[in-house]
């Protein structure tokens, strides 16, 4: 795996049954993605947060929603057993995490900051967790420039409901990352993320951090808002109204954060721009299945 780190915690067992029992299977997918900013960024209010501290924050939004798929970016590796068993203890569900740690070029981690009292919290990482399924997870390697942070997603195959879901961080276009003209790292790495989220006899939704704008935006690199566009043609935008390709902002006025599914199937889509815990807000989206 090129020296990354990759955590797998996968629960098998079952908690004792809520009172009303839930269905193995829903007609229904509540799907969330959430840049928590807990890594490294000390303007964010996540920043050096513990384990506990982090996992309730995500579980709780989770909660809001009775999400079934969480999309993770900015998250720390150190924290996905904590979460892991938060979710299975406050939903009544089995939940399995995958969260892959970023490395540097020279393939050591890159690190979350310690919590508050000095405590490493492992690296920062992109995570998937998944409710109640036997799930078979995937990392795939994206093109990333090689003097920054390496880039992956991260997909898990639901068979009992025929679904797959891949999330990811993409590179940023800024002066340390994808920072030459034409966003070519990003426009790379969606090529590749388009490619990997199709999977035959499986419906998909993909999404996350996608640091480019919607094509329609009017704002944000135009090489970005073309990189994007292919997404639009495959699959349905959470946000998405009708045939314009936008969708309600997510991050300071401009929307980075995605969740496609497939056309037609998109019931719900909801920013929450209440939460003030990280500099990206929660976007929730239940697609019919």
């Amino acid at each position: 795996m090129w020296g990354h780190v990759l955590l797998l915690l996968a629960s098998l067992s079952m908690l004792p049954a809520p009172q009303q029992p839930h269905p193995a299977a829903r007609a229904t997918l509540s799907v969330m993605t959430w840049n928590v900013c807990a890594g490294t960024n000390s303007a964010c209010r996540l920043y050096r947060a513990g384990p506990a501290e982090l996992a309730e924050q995500i579980g709780r939004q989770a909660l809001t929603r009775r999400t079934d798929v969480l999309f993770l970016q900015e998250f720390c590796t150190g924290a996905a057993g904590t979460l892991e068993l938060w979710l299975e203890q406050h939903t009544g569900r089995p939940w399995s995490i995958a969260s892959w740690g970023l490395t540097t070029h020279d393939g050591k981690p890159y690190a979350c900051h310690p919590d508050l009292l000095g405590r490493p919290r492992g690296a920062q990482s992109v995570a998937v967790a998944v409710a109640g399924e036997r799930v078979a997870f995937e990392v795939h390697e994206l093109p990333a420039p090689p003097w920054y942070v390496r880039r992956a997603a991260v997909c898990a195959n639901l068979p009992a409901r025929k679904v797959r879901a891949c999330g990811t961080h993409l590179s940023a276009g800024t002066s340390y990352d994808d920072r030459q003209p034409g966003a070519p790292y990003r426009t790379k790495q969606l090529e590749r993320l388009l490619e990997i989220s199709a999977e035959p006899g499986y419906r998909s939704v993909v999404g996350g951090d996608l640091n480019v704008s919607p094509p329609d935006s009017g704002y944000g690199g135009a090489a970005g808002r073309r990189a994007v566009a292919p997404f639009y043609r495959v699959y349905e935008e959470c946000g998405q109204r009708g045939a314009r390709r936008t969708g309600g902002w997510t991050r300071e006025g401009k929307k980075l954060d995605y969740l496609f599914a497939p056309k037609g199937s998109v019931r719900r889509c909801h920013v929450d721009r209440g939460v003030t815990l990280s500099d990206h807000k929660p976007v929730h989206a239940e697609m019919a299945l």
